[in-house]
């Protein structure tokens, strides 16, 4: 029995649908800083961990007081937030991680400086 062009779009979506829900199963959640959150002590918090793209990031922080912005390697040494940046201010953000290397600041004046501030590389 052969399939109709519509039979065969719709096997095709579903193979899709069931990849992505396969994906999104295989995707880590982390909190940055772990029960203490992100704050100044988060820049090692990384270190020892294994990040695939994918996996998400939550910052959890006093959005009074802080901030998370994603930002490229010069911003990120520089302690600058470019324009265009996003800046997330929730205290809860969920941030996807792309492959490589994935750069975050507190931009508020003197926190970066002050060692607020991770990369998170993703394979």
């Amino acid at each position: 029995m052969s399939m109709g062009r519509g039979s065969a779009v719709a096997v095709v979506l579903v193979l899709f649908l069931v990849a992505l829900q396969y994906e999104a199963a295989q995707a880590a959640i982390y909190t940055v800083g772990g029960a203490g959150g992100w704050s100044f002590s988060s820049g090692s918090w990384p270190k020892g961990k294994r990040f695939r793209a994918g996996d998400v990031l939550v910052f959890k922080y006093n959005p009074s007081i802080h901030n998370v912005v994603a930002v490229n390697r010069g911003a990120y040494g520089s302690c600058s937030t470019p324009r265009g940046a996003k800046v997330y201010t929730s205290g809860n953000d969920r941030i996807k991680l792309a492959k490589g290397q994935n750069f975050f600041i507190c931009n508020f004046p003197s926190h970066c400086q002050a060692g607020m501030k991770i990369v998170v590389s993703a394979i």
